[in-house]
């Protein structure tokens, strides 16, 4: 018997290593794709006041920058995983790199012209891809292991996702003249028409040479995914127990907790879009310089990623996905509280804080809404990329509470959407299902 098991195991090890190193190979390659998420992504906390001054908008036209980059997600639901079919996985991510690239091309004649829909359009396209690239790479790590850790691996890719979110700003920063932007903010008003044209033309301009860099990196990271050894999924297969949860289910919108997840999804992606976008704005109208609140999106970053790393230790050893969820909608109740009660530095650093209070959230609800649909995989992931679009809708309508109310008072939106995470925390994970 003994002989016999060494055999076995002589036979199946090298067979075991192989599946091990795929995955790893697998978690590279999607954890760069996480890092490009991120960089792209919170480029527009930047974007955003940049483009307020540039292009003369209110502060309710600026987070258009959101709206057009996140309903992104919502266009694309249909879509996505009918390119993912036609294509497959691996080829699909490098179809959507490409895609990406498009968009950012958009930028140089948005920026030669200063025309703040080309900007829009480009935004949205950068959207439309990663809306391809997060209907695949999400499951895909949710799926590569065990579903009890799946939290632990998104984390892992959250740290790559906010480590660049971080230091994004920072480098669109080098490229933008940002004490000239604060002058010209002061100064715009009071000049003449040909004068204040042209100082904007000049700001808008700075634009381009980092998207040039954008643009060369995505091309080649799609060139890499496509020569990649990355192997494809099918999340078509059911396990028993999936199979005999979706018994009788004719619809994804059948299954109540993915349902229930979308809308979890839609509002968790609101409240950490705004938290990221919103803050260097809200620094510059708390009298912050734009030169010093370049850095403020870095420290919801950080704030995030130390998020990250207490999951990693902590899930599910430690503490349950659900329990995560739980806490952090408390603490996103909390610091929302915390910084509309105080004012300029400690205020700022409360929405920093949100940070932390977001980190274990997405972790936490793809998992908890994934589980057990089996066959509806597919189905489920591209509904919960179409939540990504709360991202365009929360912050918009902050904006327009900020030009109403406040920038500071506008804030109060982000309390009824931490409630209702948990309750999916608490109860929404479960209904219509047996846990």
């Amino acid at each position: 018997m003994a002989n016999t098991s060494t055999t076995h195991e002589r036979q199946h090890t090298p067979e075991l290593a192989q599946q091990q190193q795929g995955s790893t190979g697998a978690m590279i390659i999607i954890g760069a794709l996480f890092f490009i998420f991120g960089f792209v992504t919170w480029l527009n906390s930047l974007l955003i006041p940049y483009l307020e001054i540039a292009c003369e908008l209110t502060k309710f036209q600026s987070f258009f920058v959101t709206f057009a980059f996140y309903i992104a997600y919502l266009v694309m639901t249909p879509i996505s995983p009918r390119v993912l079919g036609v294509f497959g996985f691996k080829k699909g991510m490098s179809v959507a790199l490409v895609v990406m690239a498009v968009g950012a091309l958009l930028f140089i004649p948005a920026a030669m012209t200063r025309i703040y829909l080309l900007f829009l359009i480009g935004l949205f396209l950068l959207g439309c891809g990663l809306a391809i690239l997060q209907t695949a790479s999400n499951p895909y790590i949710t799926i590569v292991g065990p579903a009890e850790s799946a939290a632990k691996r998104i984390s892992i890719m959250g740290i790559c996702n906010k480590v660049a979110g971080a230091v994004a700003p920072i480098i669109l920063g080098l490229f933008l003249s940002l004490e000239g932007a604060d002058t010209l903010r002061a100064e715009v008003a009071g000049m003449e028409a040909g004068a204040r044209a042209a100082a904007l033309d000049e700001m808008a301009l700075e634009v381009i040479p980092p998207y040039i860099g954008i643009i060369i990196v995505l091309l080649a990271l799609s060139i890499w995914i496509y020569r990649s050894s990355l192997p494809e999924i099918d999340t078509d297969e059911e396990d028993e127990t999936s199979a005999a949860a979706t018994t009788g289910k004719k619809s994804v919108f059948e299954i109540p907790h993915v349902m229930l997840g979308v809308l979890t999804l839609f509002l968790y992606v609101g409240v950490e879009v705004m938290a990221g976008d919103s803050i260097i704005s809200y620094g510059a109208e708390q009298g912050i310089p734009l030169t010093t609140a370049k850095f403020f999106t870095s420290g919801t970053m950080a704030a995030m990623v130390i998020g990250y790393l207490i999951g990693i230790v902590t899930i599910p050893k430690y503490i349950k996905q659900e329990d995560a969820l739980k806490i952090c909608a408390i603490l996103g109740v909390a610091f929302t509280i915390g910084a509309i009660m105080t004012t300029g530095y400690v205020s700022v650093a409360f929405i920093a804080l949100l940070g932390l209070a977001n980190s274990l959230m997405w972790p936490a609800i793809w998992p908890l809404a994934l589980a057990g649909v089996g066959r509806f995989t597919k189905a489920a992931s591209s509904l919960l990329v179409m939540g990504i679009a709360g991202g365009a809708i929360i912050p918009l309508a902050y904006g327009a509470l900020a030009d109403s109310w406040n920038a500071q008072d506008a804030y109060w939106i982000m309390v009824p959407c931490y409630l209702f995470i948990w309750f999916y925390a608490t109860k929404g994970h479960k209904v219509g299902r047996k846990v």
